[in-house]
């Protein structure tokens, strides 16, 4: 008896999740992180690390704390349309890694209030570095997915860079 109910059962369960499965929709973007990590005006700054040694982005043990203006276009000119808030860690021994974990904060348009929330190991010695999309809210909820990063522009004399993201997420 209890075979004959667990396989209407099954049944039911599959064509709901397949149903749900449906609605899933998919968002890519590429938004512009604005870094500034020197100056008055930093963006990303280091908040600790291990006592007596340099708190770097290549040094085991450093906390960066982040809040980078997200812009539309490549050019810190172009209109700002998210915040990238919150840290990263230099989580392997030679510095290779960084663990990242941030929260793409909307504040403009369409997605205004959504979030998309970014956790992964970046290899910093790479060009482009991918991490994943774990969760989002608003527009984005229950969001995954998978972020891509590319520093597309450098100037070490002023400390400033402009990360390329490009984000691919399936949400509802």
């Amino acid at each position: 008896m209890a075979a004959k109910l667990s396989l209407p059962l099954l049944l039911v369960i599959l064509v709901c999740s397949q149903s749900e499965a449906s609605k899933l929709r998919t968002t890519t973007m590429t938004l512009y992180f604005q870094d500034w990590s020197a100056g008055p005006n930093a963006t990303v700054i280091p908040i600790t690390g291990l006592p007596g040694r340099l708190w770097s982005f290549f040094s085991f043990g450093t906390i960066f704390c982040t809040d980078d203006p997200i812009t539309e276009g490549l050019d810190k000119a172009s209109p700002e349309i998210a915040r990238a808030q919150g840290i990263y860690v230099t989580s392997a021994l030679d510095g290779s890694n960084t663990h990242v974990l941030i929260s793409i904060v909307f504040t403009h348009n369409k997605y205004n209030g959504s979030t998309l929330e970014v956790q992964g190991a970046s290899r910093q010695i790479d060009n482009v570095r991918e991490v994943s999309v774990v969760a989002g809210t608003g527009k984005f909820r229950y969001a995954k997915g998978y972020a891509t990063f590319e520093t597309v522009y450098l100037d070490m004399s002023l400390a400033y860079s402009v990360i390329q993201c490009n984000v691919t997420v399936k949400h509802y």
